[in-house]
């Protein structure tokens, strides 16, 4: 029933009219969802948090929303396990809490934990009528009134559970935060390996690099190996825009990048790569691939940034060779290029309002006497690769910038202090200040190359300390070039070094004074993470990630033995104060026994019972003056009963008897009982009386 709800409901909504009266899903349909599936699981993977709401990961979200719908259905209608039918809920309740730096809504926690306790009281209470009535109107309902049952217990499991949930998520870093809960590059990894975000932080500071690949390559120059590319910005920050591969788009026949004039000199190189130990669904590769051969799976490459990616396949032991295309463009081409944009670029000049003043002052006084967009470009890269800036991992962390939004440039430029991030962001924040479309591009640097290898190609590895964002700026009719400002790090290619700037042009006024920057820095000092392979993943992102969701798994598997151990408790509290009575001992030792494997019919008398019961001599006495109790206070006449006598006498016996009942069962039984005790399951089939005549309502 639900479950065809939600399939009109999605077709309603999402279908744009292409269900019979537009609520009957037909195949159109279906390609409408597939559509939505895709670009949903694509925007999520390139989004950070919190995400842009595309019409994708609405339609992923209304989904789950009804997925989770009818799972709890499921168990609590079908199954009757209303208890566990919350657990589907804490998903999408808590999980903020691990992603987001303002955590989990606390109205909406709050909301989730009355409507848990509603449902466990109303499953609560049709148990204990079905009971009632099972007992029959001349023993229960004539002794007392239907009380609303074990309303502690039902307290006692919502509490658990939601309070273990609020403590996780109040107590563990926020997955985009740079903390332990993983890599600091925001909320969602590729895989295992790659990481969207800007916020380097701790994956920047990990001692170890990690072997990700190796490549050799017919480049004359080793080649940067590009992965995702972040071209607009949520609020402040820089994030990927959504561009979902379309099918067609194969591997065997890219597309050369638009707009690149037969007059630009290109080369064609060939790089095979082999993949170490990087487990992700986006592929490492030189910009500009014109065709990818060896690679498993479905892979498909995206219109916009050129990038390639899969939804189901992974980079984990692949070997693969890409044919590249090399732009060489001439300083002269690029002063010739113009500023007519095309529609496509244009998008790349968008910027947040407000932004530090300083970002605007900066480019404009760099800016100052260039005659092309191309000169004020590599005045801007030369102004960060001077000696004014150093490269630094820890000085963002410790002045409190670490990042790579707007607001974090402003700081970077005042300081002089960073590592890739902020100066890729900075050079492209500037470049577009001046009109000049940018973004940045994330990936890996040229690696170190292997000598004696023997080989006519050069190989090259690249390791964790490899990994770099950089800056790409659009030229009419050129296209995207790379450019490179982070002192010591990659090479700076040939057409934006200073020497070809200065050959045929006029110096320019203004612009600060530039110095070497080889001294810069300790390349091997560079990114521990904007992305990083298996290992690294597993030691900081997936292991924290693992270890939030075991830690979920855990207050879900001890809350039953907890709350059976709360019963126990407060029931003999209860006995030895003398307001338990005989049925609260008599509840005690037949839930022990049910929780032992020993079966508890509601057809037995307690005579009955306690004969089938093997147990020790000494227990047996203890058992009978149990069974002549309960006797009294279930059958005896109204107004008659005699009472259970001394009530520290009574709870004497109740331990003897449960102490007898765990000594005869073998060791793994006793570890069942207490991890899963079956009483907790049954019992508001099994005992409505006997709570309810011993706990208040």
């Amino acid at each position: 029933m639900i479950g065809g709800v939600l399939l009109l409901t999605l077709t309603l909504l999402f279908g744009r009219g292409s269900g019979v009266l537009w609520l009957i899903p037909t195949g159109d349909t279906v390609k409408r969802f597939q559509t939505l599936f895709t670009s949903g699981v694509m925007s999520i993977q390139e989004q950070g948090t919190p995400a842009d709401a595309t019409a994708g990961i609405v339609f992923l979200l209304a989904t789950g929303a009804g997925l989770i719908a009818i799972l709890m259905d499921v168990l609590a209608i079908t199954l009757r396990w209303p208890a566990a039918a919350g657990v589907p809920v804490l998903v999408p309740v808590v999980a903020p809490g691990f992603l987001l730096d303002e955590g989990a809504d606390v109205a909406a926690l709050v909301v989730a934990s009355a409507a848990f306790f509603v449902l466990l009281r109303v499953a609560a209470r049709i148990h204990e009528n079905g009971a009632t009535h099972l007992a029959g109107p001349d023993q229960d309902a004539a002794r007392q009134p239907l009380r609303s049952g074990p309303v502690w217990v039902s307290v006692a499991i919502a509490s658990i559970g939601i309070g273990g949930a609020l403590t996780l998520s109040a107590v563990t870093p926020p997955l985009t935060d740079g903390g332990s809960a993983g890599g600091s590059l925001g909320a969602l990894s590729y895989g295992s390996g790659i990481n969207p975000m800007i916020d380097l932080g701790r994956d920047l500071r990990q001692p170890k690099p990690r072997p990700a690949l190796h490549y050799v390559t017919t480049a004359d120059q080793p080649p940067y190996l590009k992965i995702l590319t972040l071209d607009r910005f949520i609020e402040t920050n820089w994030t990927a825009r959504p561009d979902p591969p379309r099918q067609e788009n194969t591997l065997d026949d890219i597309r050369k990048p638009d707009g690149v004039s037969a007059d630009v000199p290109t080369s064609e190189m060939v790089t095979s790569v082999v993949i170490d130990r990087l487990d992700t669904s986006w592929l490492p590769a030189p910009t500009a691939p014109t065709r990818v051969d060896g690679l498993s799976g479905n892979w498909r490459w995206g219109d916009t940034a050129r990038t390639i990616s899969s939804l189901g396949s992974s980079t984990r032991g692949q070997e693969y060779t890409v044919t590249s295309l090399q732009l060489k463009p001439t300083v002269q081409q690029l002063r010739n290029s113009s500023t007519d944009y095309p529609a496509e670029a244009l998008n790349n000049l968008e910027l947040p309002t407000p932004r530090p003043e300083v970002v605007d002052q900066t480019a404009r006084v760099l800016a100052t006497g260039t005659t092309s967009n191309y000169d004020a470009a590599v005045a801007i890269q030369e102004y960060l690769r001077s000696d004014d800036f150093r490269y630094d991992t820890e000085a963002p962390v410790e002045e409190g910038f670490d990042g790579g939004g707007v607001d974090v440039i402003g700081r970077f430029l005042e300081v002089k202090r960073g590592y890739c991030v902020q100066f890729a962001s900075a050079m492209a924040v500037m470049a577009r200040v001046l009109g000049i479309p940018a973004r940045v591009a994330l990936g890996y640097g040229p690696g170190t190359r292997v000598p004696g290898t023997g080989q006519e190609k050069a190989r090259y590895e690249i390791s964790s300390d490899d990994l770099h964002t950089w800056p790409e700026l659009y030229f009419v009719d050129i296209g995207w070039l790379p450019f490179e400002p982070t002192p010591g790090r990659g090479a700076v290619p040939d057409y934006a070094r200073p020497d070809a700037v200065s050959s045929g042009s006029t110096p320019l006024s203004g612009q600060p004074t530039r110095g070497p920057s080889s001294s810069q820095a300790n390349p091997t000092d560079e990114l521990g993470g904007l992305v990083g392979p298996e290992s690294q993943l597993q030691d900081s992102g997936s292991l924290s990630l693992l270890g939030l969701i075991s830690a979920l798994v855990a207050v879900i598997l001890i809350t039953p033995g907890v709350v059976r151990l709360l019963v126990r408790e407060r029931r003999r509290h209860r006995i030895r104060s003398g307001r338990g009575g005989a049925s609260a001992a008599w509840a005690e030792i037949t839930d022990t026994a049910l929780d032992h494997g020993i079966p508890v019919r509601d057809t037995d008398t307690p005579r009955k019972w306690a004969d089938c019961l093997s147990i020790s001599a000494t227990a047996e006495a203890s058992l009978h003056r149990l069974v002549v109790v309960e006797e009294r206070d279930r059958y005896a006449p109204a107004g008659k009963d005699a009472g259970p006598g001394n009530p520290v006498l009574l709870a004497d016996d109740v331990d003897r008897v449960v102490r007898a009942i765990r000594t005869g069962v073998n060791l793994r039984t006793r570890a069942m009982a207490v991890a899963m005790p079956a009483s907790l399951w049954r019992a508001m089939k099994r005992r409505g009386r006997e709570e309810s005549s011993t706990l208040p309502g």
